[in-house]
């Protein structure tokens, strides 16, 4: 797919040499039979030189403007580099255009002017400095324009995707199982414990609200992303009662740093659901959140089996896209296996400065 798109892109610029070289030079084809009065062969000879001195000049620069990815620059840095640019290819069309003409005198003549035409700076260099200053800035003019349309592409695809993410997770959370056990602890909690019970509600809505409606944005702190989890984790303790412990250890520094919504919480979901919901007498999830150079580190220990080849399901997939878009592969996830019975996953996100 990437080989057709750049052999698509290939063509079109060619198609525009060609077109556009070719109709710029039906002008000097008609000054060279009107006015300098030359035979139609000499005059087509003359044509076709003219648009190969166009395109080998334009093409040379966009061959040397490619291996310094001028392409990638901003503005302000790009118009730095296209001025000196567009002044050297004016004057190399000059001397060119100078040179050919001195060829044709020459071989049709016999009059050898190439030193004196060399040396004559002629209106020759307005006209290239006008042809190659439009061929430049169209040239970066479109590349900048489908850069923009690339990235505004780019960007409503992560929003799909996380939007996307926020219900997989949400449908993961409050499947029927979940809601059933969740129903079912606020039951018994009704007549023992009607304050845990009203809590317990509470907690439930909460999950609900923050996870469907509240996630609109691409990031959120990670403070309110850790008050998701603390309330996901307090509504399963009703579930798994003492089976269940939470340690946490969070770098309060990092409280306002932004990160993907629901990406701590989906690890500790998969950690409670694959890892302690599996052990017979449960188990203690740990959550680090910590600063090493200009990631967050984000890693959830739990009890459990991991293998390589394990489907992470539809959450953990989502999340690694996400992780990908958004930070445009500076991100990452891995899952690994540090000891018998122990499974731990750990996210590094840049810090956007």
């Amino acid at each position: 797919m990437e080989t057709k798109k750049a052999n698509t892109g290939l063509s079109l610029y060619w198609k525009c040499q060609i077109i556009g070289w070719g109709v710029v030079s039906l002008l000097w084809l008609y000054i060279a039979l009107y006015r300098d009065h030359f035979s139609i062969s000499h005059a087509l000879i003359n044509y076709v030189l003219d648009v190969s001195i166009c395109i080998g000049l334009t093409h040379t620069y966009r061959a040397i403007a490619l291996q310094l990815k001028w392409n990638q620059l901003g503005i302000k840095p790009l118009i730095k580099r296209l001025i000196p640019s567009i002044l050297i290819l004016s004057v190399l069309f000059m001397q060119l255009m100078n040179l050919k003409t001195s060829a044709y005198i020459y071989l049709v003549n016999d009059v050898n002017v190439f030193l004196e035409n060399i040396l004559v700076w002629n209106p020759v260099l307005i006209t290239g400095l006008r042809h190659m200053a439009i061929w430049v800035l169209a040239y970066h003019a479109y590349h900048f324009y489908m850069r923009e349309v690339n990235t505004t592409k780019m960007n409503a695809q992560l929003s799909v995707i996380a939007k996307q993410s926020q219900l997989d997770n949400l449908s993961a959370q409050l499947n029927p199982h979940f809601l059933f056990n969740s129903l079912n602890s606020i039951k018994a909690l009704v007549l023992e414990n009607p304050k845990g019970a009203r809590r317990a509600i509470d907690l439930l809505s909460d999950l609900l609200r923050t996870s469907l409606y509240d996630k609109e944005h691409l990031t959120i702190s990670i403070a309110e992303e850790m008050a998701l989890v603390k309330d996901y984790v307090e509504l399963e303790k009703l579930r798994f009662e003492e089976r269940l412990t939470f340690n946490m250890n969070l770098d309060k520094s990092l409280d306002n740093v932004k990160i993907p919504p629901l990406s701590i919480q989906l690890l500790v979901e998969n950690a409670i659901k694959h890892g302690v919901d599996k052990q017979l007498q449960g188990g203690t999830v740990d959550i680090s959140v910590e600063k090493q150079e200009d990631y967050v580190v984000v890693q959830v220990k739990n009890p459990g089996v991991f293998s390589k080849g394990e489907d992470a399901g539809v959450g953990l997939k989502n999340l690694s896209e996400r992780l990908l878009l958004q930070y445009d592969g500076l991100a990452k996830i891995e899952i690994e296996a540090p000891s018998e019975n122990e499974v731990l996953a750990t996210v590094l996100i840049p810090i956007e400065k």
